[in-house]
């Protein structure tokens, strides 16, 4: 019962979060609340897994957990010098 009441409450979070990314006033707002959804996310996927007696489920997690993370800092590069590799400014040049 109490794996439910946090998934619920994972879930809710979920979708304040998806209001915080819509409405975010800056770019880094939302960045941090799409990465705050994926880890929301992570958590919600491990419970469910447990409610769901699959144990597999938390490879899927950690899996999802590692792109999030790449991801983000993708996002967070690209936003910061317009670019995403080396190659592109020798391009530029």
């Amino acid at each position: 019962m109490m794996f439910l009441v946090a998934a619920i409450a994972l879930f809710f979070s979920m979708l304040l979060v998806l209001v915080r990314l819509y409405a975010g006033p800056t770019v880094y707002d939302r960045v941090l609340a799409a990465n705050s959804f994926g880890t929301y996310t992570v958590l919600f996927i491990g419970v469910v897994g447990f409610l769901s007696g699959r144990p597999d489920f938390l490879d899927i997690a950690l899996l999802y957990a590692l792109i999030n993370f790449v991801g983000t800092i993708a996002i967070l590069k690209y936003f910061r010098f317009r670019v995403l590799s080396q190659r592109d400014e020798e391009a530029e040049a």
